[in-house]
């Protein structure tokens, strides 16, 4: 399914989170929660509790114009790793990028921290500066 692209606007709500997660000293995990071992229900592993901002940057980047709903996590993950590639990617492969940094926390806990953590987001977030200028 083929989603609009996003404003202008948008997209400014999406870069306004660049400088926070560039920011010296950032860090994507406040710190790694688990059940306490007397809890009625106990859990063995223990989840990522993320800075707020991290949390308000994946809701704006799941937006319906953010997301790729027909998106390949392998050839997304590809395309992460390969500078080349997100240095040359159209709003659409950002979008598909976007949407396997997104979605991957449903699969692994720490997944969105780690995409910060790496500098994907950052790379993403770059590009998109770029395609923004170039849309003005």
């Amino acid at each position: 399914m083929q989603t609009r692209n996003p404003t202008p606007q948008e997209i400014e709500e999406l870069l306004a989170f660049l400088p926070v997660f560039e920011a010296e000293g950032f860090s994507p995990v406040e710190h790694w929660a688990q059940s306490p071992c007397d809890s009625p229900h106990p859990v063995t592993a223990a989840w990522p509790v993320y800075n707020p901002a991290v949390a308000q940057f994946y809701q704006v980047a799941s937006q319906v114009w953010w997301c790729d709903y027909d998106y390949q996590p392998a050839q997304a993950w590809e395309m992460l790793q390969d500078d080349t590639s997100i240095q040359s990617a159209s709003i659409d492969q950002v979008k598909t990028m976007l949407t396997y940094c997104a979605r991957g926390e449903r699969f692994c806990d720490g997944h969105w921290g780690a995409m910060i953590e790496k500098g994907y987001v950052q790379k993403l977030l770059r590009r998109l500066e770029c395609l923004a200028d170039q849309m003005d």
